[in-house]
């Protein structure tokens, strides 16, 4: 029965009754494979301008790339990796299908190769959280793979520190759609540790770069925007991860350097079963505004609960960062997290403002059945910077393919147009601010770091 139904879905996209976009979702979802896709198109004489994904909604990607359709070459592998389960359900699913329609849009296929994709899972099961050892796991594989040219990760800072090294030893690109811990590609003063970020390339070489915005800029917006506002005493807790006391030490940077007051930083226990302890002793303190450099996975929600038992909105106003722009925040936070302020180095799928942007949200939207998650827009962006080096190299050599995605410049995105610096990371400084009102996330404004 598959195989007739596959037939049918051929027959309607050679006699022109659905179109390539539909063709490619529905041989898909029937399950024809990449090189099949690409072959029934190139028999069907789609011309290299009908299969770019300016005809999928906007002109996604550099200009004056000529997108080859032809599969003749063999395959090219992509890879992912992130939490796909617990409270990162949605936002790693997200994520994935955001690369599976960039991959979609593009045909199959690149500069002469069908192209596969496949999401690997770095959360276990018995903590909901990304682990050391899976992460390691899967860029071993991933390196093992002759296929694989691209690895697509990965969401947490502090799984990436496991992973650049393994692929800067082939070397392999690696282009994450959300690290921002900034010692990943950066040394900053008072936010990176010794060693950084040359201890992840062994080689002496780059091959890892992010289309998201480091901490410390999101840090500094934070910063220069609260004490804009008045908010002259702040508090800063940390989930002890990477990511989580790399904002928080940013945050404690810039505080005193632009006029405040740091009144206590400190890690909090993540599986702790409240923090009223923690909360008492912090309201004594009298602070006007508190930052948690945290993920959503780390009791992020809790903690904000128990700190407004004892602080309410109108004495100390909360903040956090991107890594708790997720619904399982809205939601684990409940009714106490009304007010908390939230940034996000980007702008969230409901917030882009561009035509393309806004079509690609009604795309997304559309196949998802809920409005995409944050780095959706950011997983999607990563998949088309591959698959067009692929079509400027149009061989499978790691190397070269690398080498073309960090020569990335004047890529139109979703949200703007960037192109990557000599450290692999996206010039755009822009930071979003948001706020949670009955229950969502709406947006306040756009905030910069100091100069």
């Amino acid at each position: 029965m598959a195989r007739e139904w596959i037939g049918e879905v051929l027959a309607k996209f050679h006699t022109g009754e659905i179109d390539r976009r539909e063709f490619v979702k529905r041989a898909g979802a029937l399950g024809l494979s990449a090189t099949l896709i690409g072959q029934a198109m190139n028999a069907h004489g789609v011309a290299a301008q009908d299969a770019t994904p300016a005809s999928e909604g906007g002109a996604v990607g550099m200009a004056g790339i000529t997108h080859i359709t032809d599969t003749s070459k063999g395959t090219i592998k992509f890879y992912s990796s992130w939490p796909m389960i617990a409270d990162s359900a949605q936002l790693g699913a997200d994520m994935r299908e955001g690369v599976t329609m960039a991959v979609e849009d593009f045909g199959a296929a690149a500069g002469g190769f069908a192209i596969e994709y496949e999401a690997l899972e770095d959360a276990i099961a018995s903590t909901g959280k990304w682990d050391n050892g899976k992460e390691s796991e899967n860029a071993n594989t991933v390196v093992g793979d002759a296929d694989a040219m691209v690895y697509i990760a990965t969401y947490n800072s502090g799984a990436a520190a496991i992973s650049i090294p393994i692929l800067n030893a082939v070397p392999m690109a690696m282009i994450s759609p959300a690290n921002t811990y900034p010692g990943l590609t950066q040394a900053i003063p008072g936010v990176t540790v010794e060693g950084e970020p040359d201890k992840y390339y062994p080689s002496g070489m780059r091959n890892y770069m992010r289309n998201t915005v480091p901490d410390h800029l999101q840090a500094g917006a934070q910063v220069k925007w609260a004490l804009d506002q008045g908010y002259k005493k702040a508090y800063i807790l940390h989930d002890n991860e990477l990511y989580g006391k790399g904002i928080a030490l940013a945050f404690q940077y810039y505080y005193p350097q632009l006029g405040g007051e740091v009144l206590g930083f400190e890690g909090f226990q993540r599986d702790a079963p409240d923090y009223q302890s923690l909360a008492t002793s912090i309201a004594d303190k009298a602070p006007n505004v508190i930052m948690i450099g945290s993920i959503v996975n780390n009791n992020a929600g809790k903690l904000v609960k128990d700190l407004r038992s004892v602080m309410a909105a109108d004495d100390v106003v909360i903040m956090v960062p991107d890594g708790c722009y997720n619904p399982a925040f809205i939601q684990n936070a409940g009714e106490e997290g009304e007010g908390t302020f939230v940034t996000f180095g980007g702008v969230p799928p409901k917030f882009l403002e561009s035509e393309i942007g806004r079509t690609w949200t009604t795309r997304m939207t559309e196949r998802l059945g809920h409005e995409p998650d944050a780095y959706a827009t950011y997983s999607y962006e990563a998949a088309i910077i591959a698959m067009q080096a692929i079509d400027v190299v149009q061989e499978k050599d790691r190397a070269k393919i690398l080498a073309a995605m960090l020569a990335t410049k004047e890529f139109q995105g979703l949200s703007g147009t960037y192109s990557f610096t000599e450290t692999g990371d996206a010039d755009k400084p822009s930071i979003f601010l948001g706020r949670i009102e009955n229950g969502d996330f709406v947006s306040v404004a756009f905030i910069n770091p100091p100069a």
